[in-house]
């Protein structure tokens, strides 16, 4: 040593130079103390007081000599490395007896001071282990970790070190100690450490004591594994040595094969039980690997096959067992490929093996060790024929289908578990590693792929639905993508349902919150983020794989289709994720510019609508996917439309996100929480649409869709309102709105959007939707109105709530308003007669008058609608027309009555009736509604027949009341009496010879206009039509001389009156009215007080016709009574009031409708007012209040003839008629007690007495009512009968 260290020195600095000098003597170190705060945190321990003791006066001579012989600053350098050697030598002292947080923290140092200072180190540690050999195993072992370490710390180690420390470690590399292996382990580390300062000397101790003919220590075999798995200990230059000597011990090693012990030895080493059987040693490990080569490199087929058959009867019941076996078959494959084929072959029919597949169990109340040795015996061989496939590298593809096909059945045919499913798993990853690397993969057809996908999908779908525990999601998904590189290709059945299922497996998972929560009993929890991550990574590869291998806008879609059923699912983290994956494939299309523009996108009206809904979604993650989403489409269909060459490659955008790529990653595993990340824009030509919102983003990438893919948008947005989500539902409103804002004009196929749209709308809940939804209706009818209301006809009989708001909505800008009612009428005029009226048979498409059914009640409904009140008014007079004419079309259909159908469904007679009232009712026409309405004459139009009565009788009441529409309706009667339809012309004659009595007709026709206009209809085909044309020829208007010849034969017709037949009476009563009707507004002159006389006469005739056509009568005088001539009648018209008014109560409905209509006439020629609450009451309220109010009218307007009035109902206390009499006792009871005193002055004793008779008769009347208001009047005469005695 001393010879040696004296030759070291003249190579040293000189800073160097002094550790060699006291190197001669280490014990000085454990002497040198320095009172510094470093080498008080070094230990603990107090220093030895008796050995300081016994060493100091050594010590001190030699300082002393020492320091006599230097130099100042050789004795300065001298003494700071005396300090760091005594400071090195105490911490490899008490590095002993330290926990292991100083033990790592004494490493440290040592660590860096070999940096500084490595010789003295080294030096140290050597000493240390020379002076010191009594120390403990378990401190040879911690000194064992520091060296380590120091040698790795250094770029350079002096040889002189390396002998030394490599003689070290093959000292105590096969000690045996207490600590067992992990001794052996930590001085086989020395060696390694060693490897990359003195590789060759460390490589022929490997091969020499290998080659020896004796098996080696394991010791040996843990170098070599570690060396064989971590080959960056090596230098870059002796890696490829390594793989050499490596061959080469592995052929030299061949011989021991036949050796007896050895092979035995060999075969205990692998099989043996380690610590835990669960870990892999490195020598065990190389163990399989030793073996493998050896046997690769043997040329005899039959001590292959012997010893690989020896090898699989082993035991399989450990994971690294069998890792281990498999890599051997694999390594034997790259010489010996037929030879590991049969061996795996031979082994697959052995009995023990075939009992280990899918029947294998365990025996009840029993854990055999050689079941167990068995079981996962399928799991070796499907390890084997991977790493056969890996071995074997381009050789293998003639194997690949049988191969896999041998894979298949172990695994379909063995007992499903995690170890089964991961060993697969493993081994199918290898194979198809394999044919990826080999040149020649793209020339064979394998025709096992589909059998192979068909497993992979099976097990994909058997995962837990609710826990994310393996990679066996991901594993299986990265080999499916791989398998798409092969052929055949995938067909689309299969892809389809291969996309069914991972997308199920994977998006139906819970929140990753929830994952965690159900992976926390675990004694190991996996890393859920990291593999959920990981999982759609996998998922993301797998769509853009699919992409490469066919960049078709029909395979984007295809891929598409089946994420919208995610992209529309009820549950956030199933959104979220399926929008994520869109947004990941676009960006992959973007930035690779691989999709074809050879062909057009494919509905990607869809997919924008797709992304615009989700665009509004709740979730702000969504929001955010979506937006992105929607950049890189544009971005893409920008691409398409330039037609740039999808060979041409780009930059990839920059990252849309601002934060790092950790929280990237976090924000990229689909189960974000809180605020989503801040999008930047890309570095692509056009990245503005990336700082957009989504309702611009839209509108830019709208503008440039075609008619047709916009119309495939705005039907996706239309079938989004029938979601059962609220929030879809909203966001497909305002999605629509907005398109249709900025696209309406253009579109066609629009009146089907309104049908849609109207079957959607009577399922949303939300208000702000439903009026979105019936705005985008008021948008389409600026440029659609034709289609959609045809459309709309469809569902407009009946015409439902929700169908009447789309009419108003289509409706509610004016002249929209207008133009509907137009094209309705349009559609009303379409009344073609079907085949046979009686056929009922047919079904409603062959009944084409069913569409103008539809527009009579659509325009019966809209009549009442505010926005069309002002188009109503306008179009008065073609709505009138049309009403009427369309009522005897509907006769001529003989279609059934209300009565003859569901009492829920209207008849169109009595739809087509009810829409006339409307329009007049609605359009201030009451007054002729009321005059039909109290005649009930409504009921004429219900026949073919009474037909021309019924519309007779509605034009003379335009007549008389002075309709303002006259004139208007004149203006379309004419070309109607031209019309090429009977009914038309049948409907325009009869109003015009009505309308001839109006003096507004000369406004529009002369006298000679109309006589010609009446001549050309006698010439019409129709007898009816030509009848009518001859009565208005008769009319005074053309005859001015009939004025005094019917006057003069009124008095002759009045002394008819006294006939004793009341049938002849009756007759020339009616004589009577329809003089006065011929009379027009001449009336009867001076005979008409006459007649109001002898026709009063007959209001209380004991005959109902008389008494009905008696009033008749005198209402038609009414009617034809001028203000100028009121004077003269105006007595005999208020006398009539009362006995009008009670007749209401007669028994006799003839009768009571004739009272109702000429106390109406009376009342309208004295000028009583509310008139229309006067009309109202008397044509549809019956009860007590309907009595009061008429009472009150009465009263209020004839106060004059208040004594006559009371006087009259008196006299009708005498009634044989017991309603009339009882509402004559209401009558005087209502005046009684409003006007007590003017009664009491007016009525007599008898009266009295005829009055309390009558009331106490009333006391009994069944109706409670009545018999109350008896009981009050009774008790009221009493009191006033008492105040007259008095």
């Amino acid at each position: 040593m001393d010879g040696h260290h004296s030759n070291r020195s003249h190579s040293r600095s000189p800073i160097d130079r002094p550790s060699s000098a006291m190197s001669h003597n280490p014990r000085i170190f454990s002497h040198v103390s320095v009172p510094t705060k470093e080498s008080l945190t070094c230990t603990k321990e107090p220093q030895d007081n008796a050995s300081w003791d016994r060493e100091s006066h050594t010590t001190t001579m030699l300082l002393c000599r020492s320091k006599s012989s230097q130099t100042p600053l050789e004795h300065q350098l001298f003494m700071e490395e005396a300090y760091n050697s005594a400071v090195c030598f105490k911490m490899l002292r008490d590095i002993g007896t330290s926990d292991l947080l100083q033990v790592k923290y004494i490493t440290k140092k040592i660590k860096k001071m070999a940096q500084r200072s490595p010789n003295l180190v080294m030096e140290t540690i050597h000493d240390y282990f020379k002076n010191n050999p009594e120390i403990s195993c378990r401190h040879r072992f911690r000194l064992f970790q520091v060296l380590v370490a120091a040698i790795g710390a250094l770029d350079v180690l002096e040889e002189t070190w390396q002998k030394c420390f490599m003689q070290l470690a093959l000292e105590h590399m096969t000690k045996s100690t207490e600590l067992d292996v992990t001794y052996q382990d930590a001085a086989s580390n020395v060696l390694l450490a060693l490897c990359r300062h003195s590789w060759p000397a460390v490589a022929k101790h490997l091969e020499t004591e290998l080659l020896t003919g004796v098996f080696p220590h394991r010791s040996l075999f843990y170098v070599m594994g570690i060396l064989f798995s971590q080959e960056e200990l090596l230098k870059k230059e002796d890696r490829k040595n390594w793989k050499d000597l490596l061959s080469q011990m592995a052929r030299k090693s061949v011989p021991f094969l036949n050796m007896d012990v050895w092979s035995k030895e060999l075969l205990w080493a692998i099989t043996k039980s380690g610590r835990t059987q669960q870990e892999h040693s490195p020598d065990k490990a190389f163990l399989f690997t030793y073996y493998g080569l050896i046997l690769q490199a043997e040329e005899n087929s039959t001590t292959v096959r012997i010893h690989l058959k020896t090898l699989l009867e082993t035991s399989h019941q450990w994971a690294k067992q069998r890792e281990g076996i498999a890599l051997t078959v694999g390594l034997v494959a790259v010489r010996h490929l037929d030879d590991a084929w049969a061996i795996l072959e031979q082994f697959g029919r052995s009995t023990p093996f075939k009992w280990s597949l899918q029947n294998f169990s365990l025996k009840p109340h029993s854990h055999n060790l050689e079941d167990l040795r068995w079981k996962w015996a399928s799991c070796t061989i499907l390890l084997s024929y991977g790493q056969m496939a890996a071995w074997a590298k381009s050789y293998i593809l003639p194997w690949v289908d049988n191969i896999l096909s041998r894979m298949i059945f172990y695994f379909r045919f063995s007992s499903w578990d995690e170890t089964l499913k991961q060993s697969f798993l493993t081994a199918v990853t290898m194979l198809v590693g394999a044919i990826s690397r080999s040149e020649g993969a793209h020339s064979y057809e394998f025709s096992q792929t589909s059998e192979l996908l068909e497993c992979l999908m099976t097990m994909i779908e058997k995962e837990p639905e609710d826990t994310l525990l393996t990679s066996i999601r991901q594993q299986a998904i990265n080999i499916i993508s791989s398998l798409c590189e092969l052929r055949p290709p995938m067909d689309m059945d299969r892809k389809s349902r291969l996309l069914s299922i991972c997308f199920r497996s994977i998006f139906t998972l819970p929140q990753l919150d929830v994952l965690e929560k159900h992976s926390s009993h675990l004694l190991e929890p996996p890393n859920i983020q990291g593999l959920f991550s990981q999982t759609m990574e996998a998922l993301d590869h797998m769509l853009q794989c699919f992409m490469v291998q066919n960049p078709t806008a029909n395979e984007l879609h295809f891929l598409l289709s089946h994420l919208y059923i995610w992209l529309t699912s009820e549950k956030t983290q199933e959104r979220q994720r399926a929008v994520h994956r869109c947004t990941t494939l676009f960006k992959f299309l973007t930035d690779k510019c691989c999709l074809s523009t050879k062909e057009n996108f494919i509905r990607i009206g869809q997919l924008v609508a797709m992304l615009g809904l989700l665009c509004q979604d709740s979730d702000r993650t969504i929001q955010s996917f979506s937006l992105e989403a929607l950049g890189h489409l544009y971005q893409l269909l920008m691409h398409q439309k330039a037609q740039e060459t999808p060979e041409v490659e780009r930059e990839s955008p920059r990252e849309l996100f601002g934060p790092d790529a950790e929280e990237a990653s976090l924000w990229s595993s689909g189960d974000q929480k809180g605020s989503p990340p801040i999008l930047w824009g890309t570095a692509s030509k056009d990245d503005s649409i990336f700082h957009m919102n989504s309702s611009q983003a839209l509108k830019v990438i709208t503008n440039h869709l075609e008619t047709a893919e916009l119309t495939d948008l705005i039907w996706t947005a239309i079938d989004g309102l029938g979601s059962t989500s609220s929030s879809w539902v909203q966001a497909a409103a305002d999605l629509l709105l907005l398109v249709i804002q900025e696209h309406g004009d253009g579109l066609a196929t629009v009146g089907k959007m309104g049908q849609a749209i109207h079957h959607h709308l009577c399922a949303i809940q939300m208000p702000q939707a439903k009026d979105s939804a019936l705005r985008v209706i008021t948008l389409l009818a600026r440029n659609h109105i034709p289609e959609l209301v045809a459309a709309f006809l469809d569902f407009s009989s009946p015409l439902d709530s929700h169908a009447f708001r789309l009419w108003r909505a289509l409706g509610a800008e004016e002249p929209a308003s207008y133009l509907i009612l137009t094209v309705l009428l349009a559609w009303l005029q379409k009344r073609p007669l079907p085949p046979s009226v009686d056929d009922s048979s047919s079904c409603p498409k062959e009944k084409p008058y069913l569409r103008s059914l539809a527009a009579m009640n659509t325009i019966h409904e809209l009549q009442f609608a505010r926005e069309f009140k002002k188009a109503v008014q306008d179009i008065f007079p073609q709505l009138f027309l049309a009403h009427l004419t369309q009522m005897h079309y509907i006769l001529e259909l003989n279609q059934p009555t209300e009565s003859e159908q569901e009492a829920a469904m209207p008849s169109p007679q009595s739809t087509s009736l009810e829409a006339l009232k409307s329009l007049l009712s609605t359009t201030g026409h009451w007054h002729d509604f009321a005059h039909l309405e109290l005649q009930s004459a409504w009921e004429y139009f219900t026949s073919i027949h009474t037909y021309p009565q019924a519309v007779g009788l509605l034009a003379r009441a335009m007549v008389q009341n002075h309709c303002t529409q006259i004139k208007a309706l004149l203006g379309y009667l004419l070309p109607n009496l031209q019309s090429q339809q009977e009914r038309e012309r049948k409907t325009a004659i009869l109003l015009l010879i009505e309308f001839l009595y109006s003096p507004a007709l000369l406004e529009v026709l002369s006298k000679q206009a109309a006589l010609t206009v009446l001549a050309q209809s006698l010439q019409d085909p129709s007898s009816e039509i030509r009848v009518a044309s001859l009565q208005g020829l008769g009319n005074i208007l053309f005859h001015p001389e009939k004025e005094s010849l019917l006057q003069g034969q009124l008095p002759a017709f009045l002394n008819g009156f006294f006939q004793k037949n009341k049938a002849v009476v009756v007759g020339i009563m009616g004589i009577v009215s329809d003089v006065l009707h011929r009379l027009g507004t001449q009336g009867a002159g001076a005979q008409s007080l006459n007649i109001a006389i002898n026709t009063r006469y007959y209001f209380d005739d004991e005959q109902d016709k008389v008494r009905a056509a008696a009033m008749a009568l005198f209402g038609d005088l009414v009617a034809t009574v001028a203000d100028k001539e009121l004077s003269n009648l105006r007595t005999q018209v208020c006398q009539s009031m009362v006995p009008l008014l009670l007749h209401l109560k007669d028994q006799c409905p003839a009768v009571v409708t004739q009272a109702k209509f000429t106390f109406y006439r009376c009342a309208v020629l004295l000028r009583w007012q509310p008139r229309y609450t006067l009309f109202c009451t008397l044509a549809w309220e019956t009860g007590l209040s309907a009595r009061h109010f008429l009472w009150t009218c009465l009263m209020n307007h004839s106060q004059e003839e208040f004594s006559i009035h009371l006087s009259q109902a008196i006299n009708y206390l005498h009634s044989r008629h017991r309603h009339i009499k009882t509402w004559a006792a209401f009558f005087i009871g209502y005046t009684t007690c409003n006007h007590p005193q003017a009664v009491s002055q007016i009525i007599s004793d008898n009266d009295i007495k005829l009055l309390f008779s009558t009331f106490k008769e009333l006391k009994k009347d069944p109706e409670p009512g009545i018999r109350e208001f008896a009981s009050r009047q009774l008790s009221f005469f009493w009191k006033m009968s008492a105040r007259s005695k008095k």
